[in-house]
């Protein structure tokens, strides 16, 4: 038995889990309360994509004369041939089966149908060696080649990591969602279902917690609520997360109480205490923002008068229940750094709370989640990345931060590479000035292997409109830092931004071809600019140019409708915007006019073609700050003494050999400067307790020598700095 239940309604990732309820599972512990987690999405996705799953809903199709599409029919035809192999396939994506690989690259073994019409030039893009992501990416073609089957024939609203999306869309009315909770249960609620029942049958919990991340999620946690409701009527309902932190903070239609009996926001750590402390133990009802019925009114009810807790005190997350092996690694399109998102297992992390910038106007910078920024010391931070991998087995790590900030990003890094640990981490960030060289390559060798970060806009005045605190011609250099350390680089894109004229969305796509095409941004994605209530625009838009247009608000309240000043029709640029995205993404279509990405006339570009070109030539102006900490990433020398006449003076010289993984190289240097750096370069190593400034590097080569600035800018010194002395 178990108190306690954490679930995450179908769908979100299907090749690693959510890490809402693992951080709260991590939180409960620390206060000694019992809990177990349940990612419902993987386990009714992995029944739904099963042989005897796919042979029911093939006979429901036909008798049910829902086979419509040639498409389909042409699925159905030869479902023999696609039931054949797919229990093999789910466990290769699972990496139960890695030799099965060899087999799905052969020609003609997988069925193909829709998704496979614009197939990629494999060879190329996976190289004759790439067969364990080629026979992904086809594995995953075959799969959505079903589902196009499921949602068209069996359940219109599936979705790969969502379910139902749109009626959690804007809905600020409950009616439609309402009125669809009354309608029949589908196959997939079924199965939900199922796995819900067991698990209550198994447990019998006194409450039931879950988090809704995503619109996607909302209909099913409905749904889950409802047959709980029904069938357990004592248990006590409770739903948090990101949907109901953004979307129900207006929330006053007591038929949501039907289902639910309280709604937490913000960080849950301190909502779920109390409420445990009241289900469990009795306590009376002094909550933290919490929404319950009383008096057949909605309650908000933050009578407490605690203090949430701070990042330190959380704990670690906890993936203990959740079944780590099932997860399934799918590869979309042939692109290494789009694929982190669907490829590989990865322990999700938070470095801070909040955002340290806070300041972009298109953001919901009102809300906690954004504006209150506590960060995690870094030793604490590496402690939890150890605990992790002795949880999990697993060494990868997602940092899912608003924004990653630099100076703590730094500090990780350096005691990542003094734990001499081995791991894979990525993480978002802001393009900003502080991703130095340097600092990039410090990133690289702690283990980063690709950030994301947002350009947005691509454009000056925008950028500036947005507050985003970046230039288009600093984000070039940056991503310039990250690509040459050899860390890949995804960007967020935005359009439609309000006062955008359509030339400046010309402009931004030229921004973003120049990026690609001087391979310094791997990856991105375009959205569209979307007005929320608790954004600054939302909460001032008559200085943006736009006019909202309200509705009643019962249910859900963040994205509003609105009016742009300007009159553009800004959702016709999707299709060409996307489709001119996806072939750069792929390394093609560079030199193709822009006009050509577009059914619709549009105006030239008023960017100069190397705009780019030029950024990246543009020198930063670097001062040395004393503070600066200087790091030494290499191994240490061997040395031989030599002795060089010239003109009847002798010179005693010393020869350093260095060894790194790749490469040797050799500098040669005076023996008493050579003395002194092979004495000082075992302390600007990562194994120290603090690393040294530059300032007093200074201070000890000047205690015996002269001429700092000579030795540190001299040839010898540069090819050091070149491989491996930063300064940070």
């Amino acid at each position: 038995m178990k108190d306690i239940l954490l679930i995450t309604p179908p769908f979100t990732q299907l090749n690693t889990p959510y890490p809402a309820t693992a951080y709260l599972k991590g939180f409960l512990n620390t206060k000694g309360i019992d809990s177990f987690q349940i990612d419902l999405g993987i386990e009714v996705m992995l029944e739904l994509f099963s042989k005897s799953s796919f042979e029911k809903m093939f006979v429901d199709a036909f008798e049910n004369d829902a086979i419509i599409s040639e498409n389909c029919e042409r699925i159905y035809a030869l479902r023999e041939a696609y039931l054949g192999p797919l229990d093999a396939v789910i466990l290769f994506l699972q990496g139960k089966n890695h030799t099965f690989a060899r087999q799905i690259c052969t020609n003609n073994f997988l069925p193909q149908s829709a998704r496979f019409d614009q197939l990629d030039d494999l060879d190329w893009a996976f190289g004759s060696m790439g067969m364990q992501d080629k026979a992904k990416h086809l594995a995953t073609l075959y799969l959505e080649d079903l589902s196009d089957f499921i949602v068209e024939c069996i359940d219109p609203n599936f979705g790969f990591s969502r379910y139902a999306e749109r009626l959690g869309q804007s809905a600020n009315s409950f009616d439609e969602l309402y009125g669809l909770l009354e309608t029949e249960d589908t196959y997939i609620d079924a199965i939900t279902l199922g796995k819900l029942k067991k698990y209550l049958m198994d447990f019998q919990p006194k409450m039931v917690c879950f988090s809704v991340p995503f619109p996607g999620n909302l209909y099913s946690a409905f749904k889950c609520a409802q047959f709980i409701k029904t069938t357990y009527p004592n248990i006590k309902i409770v739903m948090g997360g990101g949907f109901p932190n953004t979307e129900l903070r207006s929330l006053t239609d007591v038929r949501v109480f039907e289902f639910f009996d309280f709604i937490t926001l913000d960080d849950g750590e301190l909502p779920i205490e109390l409420l445990v402390n009241h289900i469990i133990h009795g306590k009376e009802k002094v909550f933290k923002r919490t929404f319950l019925l009383e008096n057949d009114t909605v309650f908000y009810n933050n009578l407490t008068e605690k203090s949430d807790y701070k990042q330190r005190d959380v704990g670690c997350p906890n993936y203990g229940d959740l079944y780590l092996d099932s997860y399934i690694s799918v590869i979309e399109i042939a692109n290494p750094m789009h694929s982190l998102w669907s490829d590989g297992r990865w322990n999700k992390l938070t470095m801070a709370h909040g955002c340290y910038w806070a300041k972009c106007t298109f953001c919901d910078v009102s809300l906690d989640y954004v504006k209150l920024h506590d960060p995690i010391a870094a030793k604490l931070l590496v402690d939890r990345m150890e605990e992790l991998i002795t949880q999990t087995g697993e060494t990868g790590f997602h940092f899912v931060d608003e924004a990653a900030p630099p100076a703590l990003v730094k500090s990780m890094a350096i005691e990542i590479l003094k734990r001499k640990l081995t791991v894979t981490w990525w993480a978002n960030i802001r393009f900003e000035k502080n991703f130095t060289q340097d600092l990039c390559y410090l990133l690289k060798a702690s283990g980063c292997i690709a950030v994301s970060g947002g350009l947005e806009v691509a454009s000056d005045r925008l950028l500036e409109l947005i507050d985003k605190g970046v230039s288009v011609a600093q984000v070039a250099q940056v991503t310039r830092n990250f690509t040459q350390a050899d860390i890949m680089v995804h960007s967020y894109l935005m359009y439609g931004f309000p006062t955008q004229t359509v030339v400046e969305t010309v402009d931004s796509l030229e921004m973003v071809r120049q990026l690609f095409d001087a391979g310094i941004v791997q990856s991105g994605f375009w959205h569209q600019f979307a007005l929320t209530a608790h954004s600054p625009i939302g909460q001032n838009p008559e200085e943006y140019g736009v006019t909202p247009q309200y509705k009643d608000i019962t249910f859900a309240n963040n994205d509003v409708d609105f009016k742009d000043a300007t009159g553009i029709d800004h959702a016709k640029f999707s299709y060409g915007l996307k489709k001119s995205l996806y072939n750069f993404m792929h390394g093609i279509g560079f030199d193709l006019p822009l006009q050509e990405w577009f059914d619709f006339k549009i105006p030239p570009t008023k960017i100069a073609a190397n705009f780019i070109e030029n950024s990246l030539e543009i020198v930063p102006s670097f001062k040395v700050k004393n503070t600066a900490k200087v790091l030494w990433l290499g191994s240490l020398p061997m040395v031989e003494e030599k002795t060089k006449k010239k003109r009847g003076q002798t010179r005693n010289l010393l020869l350093f050999t260095f060894h790194d993984k790749t490469n040797r190289f050799q500098i040669t240097l005076e023996k008493e400067e050579g003395d002194w750096l092979l004495e000082i370069l075992p302390m600007l190593t990562a194994n120290n307790d603090k690393q040294m400034t530059f300032g007093k590097l200074k201070s000890l080569y000047e205690t015996d020598l002269e001429n700092f600035e000579l030795f540190w800018f001299s040839k010898s010194m540069q090819v050091l700095k070149e491989n491996g002395l930063l300064l940070l």
